[in-house]
C-alpha cells in the first residue's frame, strides 16, 4: 500500500467520470483516507460513500478562502493530519479572445488559479507543522501549447498561472519537506468533454497523439498517485505531462 494511513484531500472530485473521482479511487485503493471536496455537499458525501466509510465528503467552494480553511479544519478534526492535496477543481469556457467577458475571465481564473492558491494556503500550515506533505496542482496541456480544444485563452492563462504558482510554492516550502508539483493532462475523456467531442473531432485529434488514443481519467489519476506517494520523494517543482505524446517538448 503506497498510501497506508495517509490523508489526502481531492478538490472537485464528485463528478462520476471526472479526473477528481478517478484520483480519489486510485488513492483509496492504495490505503489513503480520502477527503472529497465539491461545490455540493451532498454530491461530495455521496462520492465519499462510494469509496467506503473511512472517507469524508465535504462541500467547499474553492474560490472562498474561508470555505477552504473550514474544509482543512474539518479534515484535521477527523483525521489529525493532512498528507496530500490534489488541486483538481476547475472549469473551462470555449470562447475566443475577443469574446472573453470580464465575468467569464473572473470565473475561469477564480476557480482554476485562485482556488489552487486558497486550498494550498489552507493545508500548508498543517503540512509545515508535520514537516511533510505533497501538493499536486492540475494544469493543462493548453497552458503549454497556447490553447486547447475546449478552453479559451483565459483558461490557458489560468492554467499557465497554476504552473508558475506551483513552482514558486515548491521553492518556498521545500525546506519544510513539502513537495509541490503539477500535472498537465491532454484531452481526457470526462463528463466535461464527453458530450462535446464528435466522431470526426475524435479521429482528427487522435491523429496527433502518438499513443493513438484519448486519455482516460485513470491515466491522470495514476500520475496523481505517483506524485502524492513516496515514490516521488525527490521530485518538486516539476510538470508531469499526461497527454499520450500530444505535446512533446
Amino acid at each position: 500500500m503506497l498510501l497506508e494511513n495517509k490523508v489526502v484531500i481531492v478538490t472537485g472530485a464528485a463528478s462520476p467520470r471526472g479526473i477528481g473521482k478517478a484520483t480519489a479511487q486510485a488513492l483509496a485503493a492504495q490505503g489513503a483516507r480520502v477527503v472529497i471536496l465539491d461545490l455540493r455537499e451532498e454530491d461530495a458525501k455521496a462520492a465519499a460513500a462510494d469509496l467506503g466509510a473511512a472517507h469524508l465528503g465535504l462541500g467547499c467552494d474553492v474560490t472562498d478562502k474561508a470555505a477552504c480553511v473550514k474544509a482543512a479544519t474539518a479534515t484535521l478534526e477527523r483525521y489529525g493530519r493532512i498528507d496530500g492535496l490534489v488541486n483538481n477543481a476547475g472549469i473551462t469556457q470555449p470562447v475566443r479572445t475577443m469574446d472573453i467577458t470580464a465575468d467569464g475571465f473572473d470565473a475561469i481564473v477564480d476557480v482554476n488559479l485562485r482556488g489552487t492558491l486558497y486550498m494550498s494556503q489552507a493545508v500548508l500550515p498543517a503540512m509545515k507543522e508535520q514537516k511533510h506533505g505533497s501538493i499536486v496542482c492540475m494544469s493543462s496541456v493548453s497552458a503549454q501549447r497556447g490553447g486547447g480544444i475546449f478552453g479559451g485563452p483565459h483558461y490557458s492563462a489560468a492554467k499557465a498561472g497554476v504552473l508558475g504558482l506551483a513552482r514558486a510554492m515548491a521553492r518556498e516550502f521545500g525546506p519544510d519537506s513539502i513537495r509541490v508539483n503539477s500535472i498537465t493532462p491532454g484531452l481526457i475523456q470526462t463528463d466535461i468533454t464527453g458530450d462535446k467531442l464528435t466522431a470526426e473531432m475524435r479521429v482528427d485529434i487522435i491523429k496527433g497523439i502518438p499513443l493513438g488514443r484519448l486519455g482516460d481519467a485513470a491515466d491522470v489519476a495514476n500520475a496523481c498517485l505517483f506524485l502524492v506517494s513516496d515514490l516521488s520523494t525527490y521530485l518538486t517543482g516539476i510538470t508531469l505531462d499526461v497527454n499520450g505524446g500530444m505535446l512533446i517538448h
